[in-house]
């Protein structure tokens, strides 16, 4: 018996019981469940138990927000409900894949690939944001840390060195992933990635800049040796090809020469294809991407980040939000910068904001501990818990949110605020954002965290009202006919 016994058999039984869970498992906030039928499901319970703090459908999987820390608790719990059969995340999205349509399973294959790489693409935006810290001038005085102490100069280089890597050796996390979500074995898609950032290849920042371009000589037939570090689209497709390969291989080739023959021969064959046909293509076609979403955007700054900000946390709604983790970190390879992640900070923020806003203003106190914790989470980059345990449940800090969002992405979209990297989506996501852009990205962050907050709180001050008098109106009537009979 665990300390949320009674927590674990209530949501078992909100969610249609034991015979309507094909699998279950959790992530870092979420209760995850594939259920045989979604509409045995009874929110309405759900939101009595104290535990949960919201629910949704998503990626063909209910999904109950628990909160960091108290989930696994929970789901130990709910493991000794079913039974002790424990699914792997894997086996619950397989579950749920069976019901999910061709756009859908696309969206998550690139959240499958993605999500698992994002501990180290985070830290690396904030060790980035350290390092900026020690060499920008003008935050401490008019010279930088490294000037006005010289012997900080070695930290600020073994940082950046640390911070770097996640972003040259890109590859090499993105094949891992790939090449384990494809259903192939990761160590070869560690191999892979290793080849394409191979140091006997052209570095592919250099590219532009190199004075001439070195190439494999195969029967007069010219391969470029390019490497593609930062690279994205390369190392996915060919991640993609290689699994095809080793698949193919193990079905044909006999158990006792299975060791000599496919590992060699899957990543022989991938990566002459990868150098000769899949980098070079893909390579081409990931800079039109990349300088066609820039020529968009800065067409009209200001109405495209409007747009994103506007739209970013509807697409965490349908989890299509991973989809723009790949265009990020292909501005960053091209650009060296991108421009879109910071308006998902702001976002965030925005979000945290109107839910601290309801705090404020709601008397329940379970839902007040709700709105204030879920809007601490938010502000350092985990929006789930205030997203459905707050802002959607009651729809108008939802829409406060992205409409400031909105106007946040659009300021700081005029003014070409961009990112380094990929850092905290939320208030410590400034280290992230270039040096010289702070002061644009800190005035639009205070605009994120004052304004929604308090156009909430005045908004939901007047609606929880009138719904208290409708409760209380209701009430009298009830006493009155009781009376009267």
């Amino acid at each position: 018996m665990g300390k949320y016994t009674e927590d674990a058999q209530a949501i078992v039984a909100a969610v249609g019981g034991p015979d309507n869970i094909t699998a279950a498992t959790n992530c870092v906030t979420r209760l995850r469940f594939a259920l045989a039928d979604e509409g045995k499901v009874d929110k309405a319970a759900l939101e009595e138990i104290d535990v949960v703090k919201g629910s949704f459908s998503a990626a063909g999987q209910f999904q109950v927000v628990i909160g960091p820390g108290t989930v696994e608790e929970v789901a130990a719990d709910i493991q000794e409900q079913l039974g002790g059969v424990v699914a792997t995340k894997e086996e619950v999205k397989a579950a749920a894949a069976a019901k999910m349509n061709p756009l859908q399973q696309f969206v998550k294959i690139f959240s499958d690939i993605f999500v698992p790489l994002l501990p180290a693409l985070v830290t690396a935006g904030l060790l980035m944001g350290i390092n900026n810290i020690l060499t920008q001038p003008g935050i401490f005085g008019p010279e930088s840390v490294v000037e006005m102490v010289p012997g900080t100069s070695g930290i600020a280089g073994m940082i950046i060195t640390i911070a770097n890597t996640a972003f040259v050796f890109l590859p090499v996390l993105i094949g891992w992933s790939a090449v384990k979500r494809f259903g192939g074995n990761p160590l070869l898609g560690i191999v892979l990635g290793c080849m394409l950032v191979h140091p006997d290849l052209l570095n592919a920042w250099g590219y532009g800049s190199a004075p001439e371009i070195p190439y494999w000589d195969i029967f007069g037939w010219q391969i470029p040796k390019i490497g593609y570090q930062g690279q994205v689209l390369p190392i996915l497709v060919a991640a993609w090809v290689l699994v095809k390969i080793e698949l193919w291989l193990k079905k044909r080739v006999h158990e006792g020469f299975q060791l000599l023959v496919v590992a060699p021969v899957a990543l022989l064959v991938t990566g002459f294809l990868a150098f000769a046909i899949i980098g070079p293509i893909t390579f081409t076609i990931g800079t039109w991407l990349a300088q066609g979403v820039t020529w968009l955007f800065y067409l009209v700054p200001a109405i495209g980040g409007f747009i994103y900000g506007l739209g970013y946390a509807p697409l965490v709604i349908t989890g299509m939000h991973h989809t723009f983790l790949a265009v990020d970190l292909q501005l960053i390879a091209t650009n060296g910068s991108t421009f879109l992640w910071p308006i998902l900070a702001l976002s965030n923020i925005a979000q945290g904001s109107v839910a601290i806003g309801c705090f404020f203003a709601l008397r329940s106190e379970k839902q007040r501990s709700l709105a204030m914790t879920s809007g601490i989470s938010a502000y350092l980059g985990i929006t789930e818990p205030a997203m459905f345990g707050v802002n959607l449940r009651y729809k108008f800090p939802f829409l406060i949110a992205i409409a400031c969002a909105a106007i946040g992405g659009s300021f700081i979209a005029y003014f070409g605020v961009v990112a380094s990297s990929i850092g905290v989506g939320g208030i410590p996501g400034i280290f992230a954002i270039v040096p010289q852009y702070w002061g644009i990205f800190g005035i639009a962050m205070l605009f994120e965290i004052v304004v929604p907050m308090v156009v909430c709180f005045i908004y939901a001050k007047r609606q929880f009202g009138k719904e208290d008098a409708a409760t209380e109106l209701a009430e009298e009537d009830a006493a009155l006919a009781a009376a009267v009979s």
